[in-house]
């Protein structure tokens, strides 16, 4: 079902033109946005220090990477979303909290090359993304090849993805996927909360619910390794 489009939006979005750093498609064709256009973004000037810069692809309403700022201000956050109705809630959270580490992206993780400058990431987190299980629909898959490929680039050399998800299909499929991309597992569990990796644990909207349906969360830290471009 079409989510209903929020009342005032583009008053809205407008208001929170200090945190949003671009928005929508530079070309109609992704394709060819991702090979030609670049507008990289000076991560030290929009933040105005040199703090390490992590990502998360998909952020939603905002709530991981509320509390992940207030833990870690001295700590800088990109977050990745394409509903504009989604991450317009994500970031008035943001500024009525009066956080300054965190800014955000309004577009398709597919053109995440076009903004975001090579070998700039320490950490994308990718939390509970959709697991797409159609074979017609595996290039959307956030873990497929296509996107580890975009994620190498990002990365600065031993930065991390984190993952976590309630479909083990899907983590099973991400595994075989980091392992052909060369990315070292640096830890892993099926069960979260009945792990050692607990500890510190932020727990999103979703992960809160399936959690609540007795679902155990599958978790992984995966690191980029030299050797594989």
């Amino acid at each position: 079902m079409r989510m209903r489009r929020k009342r005032n939006l583009e008053p809205r979005m407008e208001a929170c033109a200090d945190v949003l750093l671009c928005r929508g498609k530079p070309c109609k064709n992704l394709k060819e946005a991702a090979e030609t256009f670049r507008a990289l973004l000076d991560l030290h000037q929009i933040f105005g220090n040199d703090f390490p810069v992590e990502l998360e692809v998909g952020c939603g309403n905002g709530g991981f990477l509320l509390e992940k700022a207030t833990r870690e201000p001295n700590v800088n956050f990109l977050a990745v979303e394409l509903c504009t109705n989604v991450i317009l809630t994500a970031m008035e959270r943001v500024r009525a909290a009066g956080l300054k580490n965190i800014r955000f992206l309004n577009i398709p993780a597919e053109i995440l090359e076009c903004y975001i400058p090579e070998n700039s990431i320490r950490t994308i987190y990718l939390n509970f993304s959709t697991p797409l299980p159609e074979k017609s629909r595996e290039k959307q898959r956030l873990t497929s090849a296509r996107f580890l490929a975009i994620y190498r680039k990002l990365l600065t050399e031993g930065g991390t993805i984190e993952q976590k998800t309630d479909s083990a299909e899907f983590f099973d499929y991400s595994l075989a996927r980091y392992a052909e991309a060369g990315f070292a597992v640096n830890a892993i569990t099926r069960d979260l909360h009945n792990s050692p990796y607990a500890e510190g644990n932020i727990v999103t909207e979703y992960e809160a619910n399936f959690l609540l349906q007795g679902k155990p969360i599958c978790m992984g830290i995966f690191e980029k390794t030299s050797g594989m471009g």
